[in-house]
C-alpha cells in the first residue's frame, strides 16, 4: 500500500526482455537496506518487488501480464519513474491509499499551463468514467491526484509547481500514455453494489 505522495524518481537504466519476462534496472538516489529485498516498491504507480540493488541500482522483476497492463510496454531507457516505497505502521497519508494496481492506461490529450500549474486532459473509455469522481482522488503515474472535472472522452486534473518538480509528470506531452489506478475505495463499493 502506497500514499502517491512521491519525493523520488529513478532512470530506467536497462530493460531486459526474455521468454515473456522482464528485469527492469533503475538508477535512483532511493537507498534500501537489505531487509528491504522482496519489498513493494510503487514504480510510476505499478507495484513491483525490489529484487536486488547494488550502489544506486534497483532491480525489478515484471511478469508478462505486468507489461501488458501498464506503460511498461512502451518504456525505454533514459525514461524517468516516480518511486514510492511501500507505508509502514504510522506514517502519515498525505495523498490517499494506492494499492500499485493499474487499471488502465491513458493517453495525453491536452496540457494547458496557468500560470505555474498545469491542467492536463486524459482520454479514457466510456466504460471507466464510473470510477471518475469530480474533487474525487486518482492516481497517475503513482502520483496522488484531485480530478478537476469529467469531459468528453475523460477527465481533467490540475498539477501544482511542487509536484511537477518532485515527479516525471512535468516531462509528459501530447499523445504520452500514463499508468491510472482508480480510488480503491471507489472500485469496492462500486464491486458491492453490483452484487
Amino acid at each position: 500500500m502506497f500514499n502517491g505522495i512521491v519525493t523520488h524518481t529513478g532512470k530506467i537504466k536497462r530493460i531486459k526482455i526474455e521468454n515473456n519476462n522482464c528485469i527492469l534496472s533503475i538508477y535512483s538516489k532511493m537507498h534500501f537496506k537489505k531487509n528491504e529485498i522482496g519489498s513493494s516498491i510503487s514504480c510510476s504507480g505499478v507495484c513491483l518487488t525490489l529484487e536486488s540493488f547494488k550502489n544506486n541500482i534497483s532491480n525489478f522483476y515484471l511478469s508478462n501480464e505486468t507489461m501488458k497492463r501498464t506503460i511498461f510496454k512502451y518504456s525505454k531507457k533514459g525514461d524517468l519513474l516516480n518511486i514510492e516505497k511501500s507505508l509502514k505502521y504510522g506514517d502519515g497519508i498525505s495523498g490517499h491509499f494506492v494499492q500499485g494496481h493499474v487499471d488502465v492506461v491513458s493517453q495525453v490529450v491536452k496540457i494547458v499551463i496557468i500560470g505555474k500549474s498545469w491542467l492536463i486532459n486524459f482520454k479514457l473509455s466510456d466504460i471507466y468514467k464510473e470510477y471518475l469522481v469530480k474533487k474525487g482522488s486518482i492516481t497517475i503515474n503513482g502520483v496522488s491526484l484531485t480530478i478537476v472535472k469529467k469531459i468528453n472522452n475523460g477527465f481533467q486534473i490540475s498539477i501544482i509547481p511542487h509536484t511537477l518538480k518532485l515527479t516525471n509528470l512535468i516531462n509528459l506531452k501530447p499523445k504520452n500514455m500514463v499508468n491510472i489506478e482508480f480510488d480503491v475505495l471507489g472500485k469496492y463499493i462500486k464491486n458491492f453494489i453490483a452484487k
